[in-house]
Parts: structure tokens; sequence; C-alpha cells
């Protein structure tokens, strides 16, 4: 069998595809200037992009960086399929949104005339590369990969860089509750723990254990193992319950970083855990870490 020639050089990623590209095309209607701006009105979301979530703390930071120093990194985009002289975000759709934020009235881009699907392969190769997407978005991702174009999970993975298993675990994110997949865009839960809930007999009386018992993956297989009566029985080493002044440290830290912070008292010493959705909040941690 032939294979497609566009997935094969979508596997060495965002970069390297664009490279291969032909030059920007022009405008539709000259609107962009020459140093490829585009005044920002005309620019707009990709209603397939596959991230649909967007911290606010987040863009608010990026916005401020682009206030001091501007975007370092254009937008790309391809002409709108249904509106002329318009243009459809392909990769940058945080860096657009801050730009609004900032005032900005044109922003730099590269324009691209791509299909509907090398525009959503594209959206999700970039995002799962920089590790925007939160577990639900990146396996609805997948999702469409395969729907809308016949994938197979091993053509996933040639794709996007990860293994076969890896594609397959993530789409069977998909088969939780509602009420789970919230938990998981919000950070409450991990893709380990999620994963271990998909064969649970209660799924949601589960995840709510996990996080209020701060529970481990292994605890948490455990306990999916089990009947939901015996579950209700087990006590896989469940903290104590956190007295006053750990809590109001916890909310203290937690509003200081914009980011989850739990603190773990033991016998000796103990453990401070900070989660953190994005590459972009664990740059900003550690830029905190190393001030004086």
């Amino acid at each position: 069998m032939n294979e497609d020639p566009s997935r094969k050089r979508l596997g060495r990623g965002l970069a390297a595809l664009i490279g291969e590209m032909d030059r920007p095309a022009p405008a539709p209607e000259k609107r962009a200037a020459a140093d490829g701006k585009a005044p920002i009105e005309f620019v707009s979301a990709n209603p397939k992009n596959p991230r649909r979530s967007f911290a606010e703390a987040d863009l608010t930071d990026l916005a401020q960086s682009i206030r001091e120093h501007g975007i370092v990194q254009p937008v790309v985009v391809r002409p709108s399929p249904s509106q002329s002289g318009r243009y459809e975000i392909i990769a940058g759709e945080r860096r657009w949104r801050a730009a609004q934020r900032a005032g900005l009235t044109e922003i730099p881009i590269i324009v691209r005339e791509v299909s509907d699907r090398t525009a959503l392969e594209l959206a999700i190769i970039e995002n799962v590369q920089r590790a925007d997407l939160n577990p639900v978005e990146e396996a609805q991702g997948y999702q469409q990969l395969i729907d809308e174009h016949g994938y197979s999970q091993a053509d996933l993975g040639q794709v996007i860089g990860k293994s076969r298993s890896h594609v397959a675990n993530t789409l069977r994110l998909l088969k939780l509750p509602p009420v789970i997949r919230d938990m998981l865009v919000d950070g409450a839960l991990s893709a380990g723990h999620a994963r271990t809930l998909v064969t649970a007999e209660d799924p949601a009386g589960l995840a709510k254990r996990i996080v209020e018992e701060g529970l481990s993956v292994r605890q948490a297989e455990a306990l999916a193992q089990m009947p939901a009566a015996a579950q209700r029985e087990a006590k896989p080493g469940a903290p104590a319950e956190k007295d006053a002044d750990t809590l109001a440290l916890e909310k203290l830290l937690s509003d200081t970083l914009g980011m989850k912070v739990q603190v773990a008292h033991k016998d000796r010493g103990g453990e401070v855990r900070i989660g953190y959705r994005t590459l972009e909040q664990l740059d900003e941690l550690c830029r905190r870490l190393k001030q004086d």
C-alpha cells in the first residue's frame, strides 16, 4: 500500500513541515503588509482547533509579555475557506488571544495554503509537541483524525511522535463520564489516575476519593480492581485531615503561583507538590525559583 507522503513528513513535526512548504501565499485582498503582518480583526480562530481550554492567568501573563516585547513567534494561518480577505489560525491561537488583550491592532503571520485535513493535523501536532493540550483535548484531537480522516492508532503514533500505546491509552479517556473528564481538564486528576478509572465499577466515586485523599496512581489501580462495596472498606493509607494552618499555606502558595499547591507533612519532613498545566507555567515557576 502506498504511503501518504503528507503523513510521512508530518511525522517530523510542525517546524519541519512549515519549512518545507511553499513561500507564504499572498493575502487574498492584499490586506496583509509585505512584512508578514495582518490586522488582528482579520484573523479568526480555527473552529476545529483541538485546544479548547485557555487558562486566564496564562493569557494575562502572555499579554503582559507581548506588551513589553511584542509577538516573537508569528501566528501560522491560512486564507479563510469561507470569508474572503480573512485568515484562519492553524497554530498560535493562544498568542492571538493574548495579543487582543494586549491591545495590538496587527499581528505577525505566516500564511500557508493547506487543506482542512492538514490544518487539523498541524494544530494537533503543534499543541501536542508544546504540551498545550489537556488530556481530554488531546484525546478528542486524536479521535477527530480517526473519524474525519481514517487514521489508525499506529498512524497517529507515527505522525505525532508518540507510541501506539500512548495513543490507545489517551483515547480510552473519552470513555470516562463527563464529570471525570471535567476533573482532567481542571487538573484535579492526572491522566494516569484517570486511566485507572476506565474499568472501575464506580469511576465517579473513586475519582472523588482520589482527589480528597491524595491517592497515588498505584493506590488508585488497586482500588479500581475491587467491587465498589469493597472499595469503601479499603483504606490505602489515606492521609490525615490537614489542619487550618496547612490549608491556609496551600491557599497562599496557590494564589501566589497561580498553580495548584499541596503540602503534605510526614513523620520526618514532608513534601510540596506543585501542579502545572502548560510548559509556560513550568517556565514561570522555574523563573521564580531562580530569583533571589
